[in-house]
């Protein structure tokens, strides 16, 4: 019997796929002026929720609510620590360094950089991208806990621990630019009501700067001031509640009625994240499915059940510079009314994605922190620009 290969891991996979079409550069990153958006910490969050407090009886009233206080601390002092080594990397460099973080975040802040860092994982990079609604500012991540985090969408873990490497390769241009595409939601047919953002990390206290000012002024259309770099949900607010939609792709004229749980709709940065979560096959099922072709598969790391599901799995993943959304309509009720008319795939890809609420109370999410309301009768149509690109490197 023939030894089954093993497959690159799928953050390996990931950073293989938005290489494939970077546009190459020549010349270094300006970095008179650096802006570092930082990680928000649990410690800084229960302080900010606590403002009236001081720091010892913050710590009194979340040790007597059972919080890991040790723990949290040792993590807070390791974001800090790593933050203020990279503001120090840069300073010593001659560079002009400005610390941000999700309550003092703001466009102006943007306006005045050469280059956005965030210092954290996926969640500081997502918010850092936030603020950047055209395809010419940079933005590049670092990983400030790479053993505990990922960290797609930032430098590779190994620039975690020697950030001056990584700044001498930007100065250099050592490395190519990386355009990863980000969908445009503009909300058709729908009230005032529609367009007030609800940030979902704030749930407990109403701090986040609101962008209102950049929806279009049109009467018929409103374009939201949110680029999602990683995917757009849609569906009811209550999960357990069923939503009714009505789906139409590249602009055709027959809608799709739709009961599920919600639509997914995913670029490629996004098809490692939620994407991936929703549609990827376990081990477990590709076993039980070879079953049933008189095979007995092992559930091991080396056996057949697992080297299927993980082929699968990688081809989940598409590039990140990839201009098409892929779309995945979640627990799509499959009966003989539903979907109406028949033929819809519960997962595809498309250009163009025009989704109509007939549901009770929904929302539509951005990278889930930005909520919009999108109740019956309201329209979205989701699409990708390449002037809405977020312009990132790779080494």
């Amino acid at each position: 019997m023939k030894t089954l290969r093993r497959f690159p891991t799928l953050y390996q996979l990931s950073i293989r796929n938005v290489t494939s079409r970077c546009l190459s550069t020549n010349n270094g990153i300006k970095t008179e002026k650096v802006l570092v958006v930082s990680k928000l910490s649990r410690f800084e969050f229960e302080k900010k929720k606590f403002k009236d407090l001081t720091n010892n009886q913050v710590l009194d009233t979340l040790r007597q609510r059972g919080t890991d206080i040790e723990k949290m601390i040792r993590y807070h002092d390791l974001h800090k620590k790593f933050e203020e080594n990279v503001v120090n990397t840069f300073e010593n460099l001659g560079v002009s360094v400005k610390v941000v973080n999700r309550y003092s975040y703001t466009p102006e802040d943007v306006a005045n950089a050469d280059v956005v860092i965030p210092t954290g994982g996926d969640g500081t990079f997502l918010l850092a991208a936030s603020m950047i609604n055209d395809n010419k500012k940079p933005v590049i991540g670092l990983n400030s806990d790479p053993n505990r985090s990922e960290g797609y969408l930032c430098l590779p873990k190994r620039y975690s621990t020697n950030v001056r490497d990584a700044v001498e390769r930007l100065n250099k241009g050592d490395f190519t630019w990386l355009m990863r595409s980000r969908i445009r939601t503009t909300l058709l047919v729908c009230g005032e009501q529609n367009l007030v953002p609800k940030y979902l990390h704030d749930s407990e206290f109403d701090c986040f700067p609101r962008q209102t000012d950049g929806i279009a002024k049109e009467k018929v259309s409103k374009v939201l001031p949110c680029l999602a770099l990683n995917e757009v949900f849609v569906g009811e607010t209550l999960s357990a509640r069923v939503s009714h939609l009505q789906m139409r792709l590249n602009g055709s004229t027959e809608n799709t009625n739709l009961k599920c749980s919600g639509i997914c709709i995913s670029t490629g940065t996004g098809s490692t994240s939620w994407h991936l979560s929703i549609n990827r096959l376990p081990v477990q099922n590709v076993a039980e499915l070879l079953r049933l072709i008189d095979i007995d598969p092992t559930e091991g790391k080396d056996s057949l059940a697992t080297v299927l599901s993980d082929i699968y799995n990688k081809n989940l993943i598409f590039n990140a510079d990839d201009r098409r959304m892929s779309y995945t309509i979640r627990e799509l009720i499959s009966a003989a009314v539903w979907p109406d008319p028949k033929g819809i795939k519960p997962r595809g890809f498309a250009r163009k994605i025009e989704i109509k609420s007939n549901c009770f109370e929904a929302s539509l999410v951005i990278d889930g922190g930005v909520s919009f309301s999108f109740n019956d009768g309201t329209t979205a149509l989701l699409e990708i620009r390449p002037e809405d690109a977020l312009r990132t490197v790779v080494f």
